[in-house]
């Protein structure tokens, strides 16, 4: 009997050919770029080390893109962005040492928002891993200890043999459910020695679906069918499985409210009856969500920011849909089904039945008018206006990327992604200096469209080098600059919390004169000013810098 993969197996004579008589020239790092091409790779995101040049020097002599970025941990921003808005692993290329060390922070940041990013470091000569200290440069003990805690898996090549293969499995690794960063490293003799293996062909890494188990799917939708006050909280989750469709189609069938946490922005319309919206931070949308009897949690681990600081305490039956089985059940007992949003939601659309529920609508409205009330006596008309003029100035299809900003903490829960997966920010890992280069990221993944970046005038700081990398690729970015002369945001929590604020106020660059010694048009705008400056902006191809001079408060917590 001849099965499928017994054909599959056997090289066609014009294989044969090139596998006997490969091209003069090539390296280790040809293996690596002929396997990233193979495995569906268009565009990489680096920074050269004398290390890794065996790749770089490989780049030349293949159809990839490369994207060159000024800082290490802002490649690793603008791969993270790149896998983000295509659900494609992005590879990234490191040099050893300082280099791969300094993309920690945007890998972190990957991996705590699931975004798939293949990094490729170099490492010392062959002969000097296993820990003994011979002096080679940019020499780690043990390098990738240093990753192990941060990526979902790390693969260390020793032999050219070795390359295809390891890349392969962590290619596949990096997509999939959850998707997330992962470490391959291959010593510098490797990358750079000649090799006499035939040129790696096309590669089949696809991972497998993570489907939901019937028995746990069958519970789920009766329980939702029969409730009496059902609500959904939808994570970024539904955005990267591409499951909005399915979820509003449940909620609609099932006539249940849904809240989005700020990760999964855009996953089901703002202004639906039955949308929430994202007020997670607010003791009226805790309030409603603990009152339900049945609580659907789909792509979330429910934590710190998506509980209200774990003030929530859900009083109904949870069940709780997630890809990463490490946090089903974390936060809080549930019916834990460990599967991919999509195909799990697909399985309570054919189970679950139609539920009718008249009050839905008005009990959605009550809430958000109690939000909407609790603001209206703070005295923050300045904050709301901001966000309804950058909502204004966007294309509803442009994608948005928002730094660790006071700006952003208010679009978290106030800004209306109209789409999905067209806002992005670091709250996953909370760092700064994300937006900017992320930005270049996602201009490089989708050309069509204006990209968004948002950063406070200490967040920009972390990020002004890759001014540079936009002009030279011509990246179309505008980056809204808002000034407040310094981490805006901690020293608001440290006046709040001991009265008054230590190291937070900071000197910094005339950035309109900065921008435009980069070749980067730049404008200082105004409050009354900033949608038609911002508009103009992002309608302007090429990179653009707006400069925003404004001390903006945070709405008053409601957990403490």
């Amino acid at each position: 009997m001849t099965h499928d993969h017994d054909l599959v197996l056997r090289p066609t004579p014009a294989q044969t050919e090139a596998a006997l008589n490969p091209p003069p020239g090539r390296t280790g790092g040809d293996l690596v770029i002929e396997t990233l091409t193979g495995l569906g790779a268009t565009t990489v995101f680096g920074l050269p080390g004398q290390h890794a040049l065996g790749m770089f020097d490989a780049l030349r002599r293949s159809s990839l893109r490369y994207v060159g970025l000024r800082v290490e941990n802002n490649a690793g921003f603008a791969a993270d962005a790149y896998g983000r808005i295509t659900g494609e692993a992005a590879p990234l290329l490191l040099s050893t040492g300082p280099g791969a060390l300094m993309s920690l922070a945007a890998l972190q940041e990957a991996a705590a928002a699931s975004a798939p990013v293949l990094a490729i470091g170099s490492q010392i000569p062959a002969a000097g891993l296993g820990g003994g200290r011979h002096g080679h440069l940019h020499e780690l003990r043990d390098q990738q200890a240093s990753f192990r805690d941060v990526v979902k898996s790390v693969h260390t090549v020793r032999t050219h043999s070795q390359i295809p293969s390891a890349i392969a499995a962590a290619w596949e690794s990096a997509l999939t459910a959850p998707h997330g960063p992962v470490w391959v490293e291959i010593p510098q003799d490797v990358l750079t020695a000649e090799t006499v293996l035939p040129v790696v062909t096309a590669m089949d890494a696809t991972p497998e679906d993570i489907a939901p188990r019937p028995e746990l799917t069958a519970l789920a939708a009766h329980l939702l069918s029969t409730a009496e006050r059902p609500a959904i909280i939808a994570g970024g989750g539904v955005i990267r499985s591409d499951a909005s469709g399915k979820l509003r189609a449940l909620a609609e069938k099932l006539d249940a409210p849904v809240v989005t946490t700020f990760g999964g922005k855009g996953a089901f319309p703002w202004t639906h009856p039955l949308s929430l919206q994202s007020w997670l931070e607010d003791r009226h949308t805790t309030d409603f969500l603990e009152d339900a009897d049945v609580l659907l949690v789909v792509g979330s681990g429910l934590g710190e920011l998506s509980s209200n600081y774990h003030t929530f305490a859900p009083r109904g039956r949870v069940i709780q849909i997630e890809a990463d089985a490490g946090k089903l059940e974390s936060n809080h007992p549930a019916l834990g089904i460990h599967a991919d949003a999509r195909l799990a939601l697909q399985a309570l659309l054919e189970t679950a039945e139609d539920r009718t529920d008249a009050t839905a609508p008005a009990r959605v409205r009550e809430v958000l008018d109690k939000v909407a009330a609790r603001l209206a006596a703070q005295d923050l008309a300045l904050e709301h206006r901001l966000v309804a003029s950058v909502r204004e100035a966007l294309p509803p299809r442009a994608p948005s990327f928002w730094d660790m900003t006071i700006l952003a903490y208010w679009a978290w829960s106030a800004f209306d992604a109209r789409h999905p997966n067209t806002m992005h920010s670091a709250q996953g890992a909370g760092g700064l200096g994300y937006a900017y280069p992320a930005a270049l990221g996602a201009a490089a993944a989708d050309p069509t469209t204006p990209v968004l970046a948002v950063s406070g005038d200490g967040g920009a700081m972390y990020s002004i080098a890759e001014l540079a990398t936009a002009k030279q690729y011509g990246f179309d970015v505008t980056w809204l600059i808002v000034d407040d002369g310094g981490y805006g945001i901690l020293r608001e929590y440290m006046t709040d919390a001991y009265g008054e604020a230590t190291g937070t106020d900071l000197a910094r660059p005339d950035f309109v004169a900065l921008a435009e010694s980069f070749g980067v048009p730049a404008v200082r705008t105004t409050p009354d000013a900033l949608t038609t400056d911002l508009a103009k902006s992002l309608a302007t191809p090429g990179p653009s810098v707006v400069v925003l001079p404004a001390l903006l408060r945070m709405f008053e917590p409601t957990h403490l």
